[in-house]
């Protein structure tokens, strides 16, 4: 029976997406305490999604004080007053499920993928998350060592692996996004005890969360089961931190060089943008679509089939709660100097400030983002995911059904319009990331 679950979860998280979209129904609610719950009912597959959103990410940390909130992620599968240390994972995989959690800059997630006869279990085991969980030494010692292994494989000796913390470091003089999730190993060995128990009763409170169910279940018991497991689980009592630092231009071009443990040189390009879900992030989306989406877009045409001066180029927006950034990145192939590659890329940005696209490459992108929409929400681990982040960012969950519209009201004209209006010198950081033995 496990086997087939399991069978089940992996046929689930990698299905395919249906050629269109249905509305996505779903009911949603408040409990006293003020946790948010949204509950989508689909009941084509025994399985059931379970899933808690915290509104807390690095944006909200103390900067003498960061890296708690992925710190955090991490801590909280330690157990809890109910629960063994390391005993989460047993949970679940007894049972035929998965489970795994994320950071951001902006929040922090947690969820199980059940057989939808343990949606019972799922609602108890991230209760005792909100409630229960063990902040103590023994858990504090142990995740430190976690995180400081996690970031030597990810960031210090992963070729290109800071490119992000090295860019929005530069990119961002004064608001907290400056400072990477992973957070400063320092300030986690430098905190005590006292430290992080304050911080879980600060954020991990039940007015600072949403509950997102989705899947097999039943709507009415679900509703008894969540108010079992959550509805006794007081408020906070300290003040929830939201940063309102509002970042100042960039005011000119930022560059600097970093040499790294590489072969082959790199060059960044960092342009500030504006926040998501707003009008203009809407339109910069599809342009970075348009560049990089694929072996058929401008850049890779351009960069890597045409001029051969890349092995890889990108352009990747960053969705951030305040305004953040969208980076263009390009890997120079054998021989390619790295000017020569980070002008091939200006070249191909600076077009799209000139040259209005075809209509035949406009419907292509438009179809091309339809479809990336509706994939996305076409699997209960993605329509819970997008329930409870359409919430906390925009406080409307129904966007699942109707943010499509704002992508497809976006023109040619719009995404030429925010070409000329962001990509600019004046508003960029460009890094350029050499092989160590290259430094003077």
């Amino acid at each position: 029976m496990i086997r087939i679950c399991k069978i089940l979860l992996l046929a689930l998280m990698a299905g395919g997406a249906s050629a269109q979209m249905n509305a996505i129904e779903f009911e949603e609610y408040d409990l006293d305490n003020g946790l948010h719950v949204i509950l989508h009912q689909d009941n084509s597959t025994p399985i059931v999604m379970v899933s808690v959103m915290y509104h807390v990410g690095s944006k909200n940390e103390n900067p003498d004080k960061t890296g708690f909130a992925h710190f955090f992620e991490h801590l909280l599968f330690e157990g809890s007053e109910n629960i063994g240390r390391g005993e989460y994972s047993d949970y679940v995989e007894k049972a035929g499920g998965t489970l795994n959690a994320n950071t951001s800059n902006d929040r922090t997630y947690y969820f199980e993928i059940l057989p939808s006869n343990q949606l019972e279990l799922g609602l108890w085991l991230e209760s005792e998350r909100m409630l229960h969980a063990k902040v103590d030494n023994k858990g504090i010692e142990t995740q430190r060592e976690v995180v400081k292994e996690e970031r030597r494989l990810r960031v210090d000796n992963q070729p290109y692996g800071t490119i992000l913390q090295e860019t929005m470091v530069r990119a961002f003089r004064q608001h907290p996004y400056q400072w990477p999730v992973i957070g400063s190993m320092e300030h986690l060995d430098a905190a005590v005890e006292s430290d992080y128990v304050n911080f879980y009763k600060t954020f991990y409170v039940p007015e600072n969360a949403v509950v997102s169910v989705a899947g097999d279940i039943n709507k009415e018991q679900a509703k008894i089961l969540i108010d079992k497991y959550f509805s006794s689980i007081p408020r906070g009592t300290t003040p929830i931190y939201r940063p309102t630092i509002v970042e100042p231009p960039l005011g000119g071009e930022i560059r600097d060089t970093i040499y790294d443990n590489i072969q082959l040189p790199a060059v960044v390009m960092a342009y500030r943008m504006p926040a998501q879900g707003t009008e203009d992030f809407y339109a910069l989306s599809m342009l970075s679509q348009l560049l990089s989406q694929g072996q058929s877009s401008r850049l890779y045409k351009a960069m890597v089939d045409e001029q051969r001066k890349a092995l890889f180029v990108g352009n990747f927006p960053l969705p951030l709660e305040d305004p953040g950034i969208t980076i263009a990145f390009g890997i120079a192939n054998m021989g390619i100097d790295v000017k020569g590659l980070e002008d091939g890329i200006s070249m191909e940005m600076e077009k799209t400030k000139t040259e209005l696209m075809s209509d035949e490459e406009f419907q292509k992108l438009r179809n091309q983002i339809e479809n990336n929409f509706v994939s996305r929400n076409s699997r209960v681990a993605g329509i819970a995911e997008s329930l409870a982040n359409y919430h906390m960012y925009f406080g409307d969950a129904n966007l699942i059904n109707t943010e499509l519209d704002r992508y497809l009201a976006v023109t040619k004209e719009d995404i030429m319009r925010v070409a000329n209006k962001y990509f600019s010198v004046d508003n960029r950081v460009v890094l350029h990331y050499l092989p160590k033995p290259a430094q003077p």
